[in-house]
């Protein structure tokens, strides 16, 4: 079991670069097992092989062991002390204007390291706090470094600010919020390892909460003699609620015990060398060069036309060359560990490089873009990072240039722009000229086509011509047709008027039944006999008549008259007259000649 143990360990160490000796061997098993009840995994060898295939569960474990629970203001009165107490004695030690230098060691996703931001805005002003405080926040897990620099936050992670922390400090970005950019460039992160890298110097606060307690005591002792090193005289250590320094420590004192609130003691004499330690080993001794070929070499070096920068093995910078210190505005840098200058983080972050660089054994190349310092314009840079060895193989450090690439960049850029636009222009000639030959064919075929209808339509008005002369031929016809017509209408008129002149005079009652016994005609007499009018019968069936006359007792009459073709003598009806006083009516049916269907009935009262 303890081989499997030491195989998952070697892997960490390996895969990430995790220092697993220098962490609390209890509290790394313990947050090992963990992960194995988490999925299910009974011992060390099957959880390996889930951490070479799985992604996921690596980063799960790896948040575990570094204990990444993290969050805004984590225990509010301590971050309360901080800024009614701690910040007015920073403010009050330094001159009006004067910088101040926090730094967040194991800032995890960066709530901790915005959260100082936030303290410093609170206590000074936001105008204030951007032009004098610049806060480091540093981790050794590379994606709590993005989500960091992302600086961009579910509303769970941000559950412990106030509503009006929240919208001040905070861009709302659809369900997510962003962290202010005025504050935000004021926050610089980068990869760093407290148990190996030099420290951050010249800090005024130094926050490192809920860390040391993942380490054995030795590992926090060295820990200690680094964060002594990095803090001012009368600067401030930060540490976390389950964390404590003895009150004897002869590097920090403490100031608010409750609080976690440290103060490095003026008497400190022991915490330089102690941090330099580490890298006194690793500094190759120095090769016996003729004094003016290293005279030679510096000048060289000096006058490069690209910004160049030196670093020993350690991250100390040996060098910056004069395009350096130009173009990046850096100044007596030499001696200072990189990674507490902005330069370590922007345009390009150099930890992840150089330590490529050097795993690799190569030189490492990227391009980045940034901003130039004196005319504040964006510039593009290709970072070439080129690792130096002693003759025995040993790492002496890295070479890193800065090579400005804006000019081949833009054109580059322009002449992509120019190329694309120069193969739309050929390819819309291209269409044009298909489409132009396309045109020509349909023009040709258009004219042939119009030639044809042009010879239809000569032979259409030919025929419209011969039909014109025909037409006019049959309305000379129609007009003969139409004055015989009139010629006939008028004596159909004439003789209509004398059948109804006829009818009017005649005193007995006369009405004209067509075939389906309908009243057709309906004379003055028929009017004085019935009392009904003419235009009140027209076309109403006889049978359905109410005038006094029993219309039903000649139903059988009619209808035998009119199936017969045969006159029926007078019958005498009782009846009674319009004005209600009883008549004797005698009824003739006659069949009317010819091939029309119908009958006349003769009324008259006797």
């Amino acid at each position: 079991m303890s081989g499997a143990l030491e195989e998952l360990l070697a892997f960490l160490r390996e895969s990430r670069g995790f220092d697993v000796d220098r962490y609390r061997r209890s509290a790394l098993v313990r947050r090992i097992d963990t992960r194995l009840r988490a999925v299910g995994v009974e011992d060390y060898a099957d959880y390996l092989d889930l951490l070479e295939s799985s992604a996921e569960e690596f980063t799960r474990l790896f948040d575990a062991v570094l204990g990444k629970a993290t969050s805004c203001f984590r225990h509010p009165r301590a971050w309360q002390y901080l800024r009614s107490d701690v910040i007015p004695e920073l403010l009050a030690a330094r001159e009006p204007g004067e910088e101040l230098r926090v730094w967040s060691a194991g800032c995890s996703s960066g709530q901790e390291a915005y959260s100082l931001a936030i303290t410093f805005a609170e206590a000074i002003g936001i105008e204030q706090c951007v032009e004098r405080v610049k806060i480091y926040g540093t981790d050794v897990d590379e994606a709590a470094l993005l989500a960091a620099r992302a600086g961009t936050y579910g509303g769970r992670a941000l559950a412990s600010l106030s509503t009006e922390l929240r919208e001040r400090y905070f861009d709302r970005s659809g369900a997510d919020y962003v962290f202010r950019p005025d504050l935000r460039r004021r926050v610089i992160f980068g990869r760093h390892d407290i148990t190996r890298d030099a420290p951050i110097s010249r800090l005024d606060l130094l926050v490192c909460r809920n860390v040391l307690l993942y380490f054995p005591a030795e590992t926090q002792s060295q820990i200690l003699d680094r964060f002594s090193f990095a803090v001012w005289e009368g600067g401030y250590l930060f540490l976390g609620k389950a964390e404590s320094l003895r009150a004897d420590d002869h590097r920090f004192e403490p100031v608010q015990v409750r609080h976690q609130m440290y103060r490095r003691r003026t008497d400190d004499t022991v915490s330089v060398l102690a941090a330099i330690t580490p890298r006194l080993g690793t500094v190759p001794p120095e090769q016996e060069q003729a004094e003016r070929r290293a005279r030679f070499s510096a000048l060289a070096l000096e006058y490069a036309p690209f910004p160049a920068l030196a670093v020993d093995a350690a991250g100390v910078i040996v060098v910056a060359n004069g395009r350096m210190r130009e173009r990046f505005d850096i100044n007596r840098v030499e001696g200072r560990p990189l990674n507490e200058l902005e330069i370590a983080y922007r345009p390009a972050d150099l930890q992840p490089l150089i330590a490529r660089a050097v795993s690799e054994r190569h030189a490492v190349r990227v391009a980045v873009t940034g901003t130039d310092l004196r005319t504040a314009t964006p510039r593009c840079w290709e970072v070439r990072v080129e690792p130096l060895w002693a003759d025995d193989g040993s790492t002496l450090g890295v070479l890193v240039t800065f090579t400005d690439t804006t000019r081949t960049t833009r054109l580059g850029h322009d002449l992509e722009d120019k190329q694309a636009e120069l193969e739309r222009i050929s390819y819309e000639l291209r269409s044009t000229n298909e489409e132009l030959e396309t045109t020509n064919e349909e023009l040709q075929s258009s004219i042939e086509e119009l030639e044809t209808t042009n010879e239809e339509l000569r032979s259409t008005n030919e025929e419209l011509e011969t039909i014109n002369e025909e037409l006019q031929s049959g309305n000379e016809e129609l007009e003969t047709m139409n004055e015989e017509l009139r010629i006939r209408t008028a004596e159909l008129d004439e003789a209509r008027k004398f059948l109804e002149g006829v009818l009017a005079s005649v005193e007995a009652g006369i009405v004209v039944l067509d075939s389906k016994l309908r009243i057709h005609s309906w004379n003055r007499g028929a009017e004085r006999l019935c009392g009904l009018r003419a235009d009140e019968v027209y076309q109403r069936p006889f049978a359905d008549l109410d005038c006094g006359l029993p219309v039903s007792r000649l139903r059988g009459t009619i209808e035998s008259c009119l199936e017969s073709a045969s006159s029926s003598g007078p019958i005498e009806l009782e009846a009674t007259d319009p004005l209600g006083r009883p008549i004797v009516c005698t009824v003739s049916c006659t069949p009317l000649n010819g091939s029309l269907d119908g009958l006349v009935l003769l009324m008259e009262a006797v």
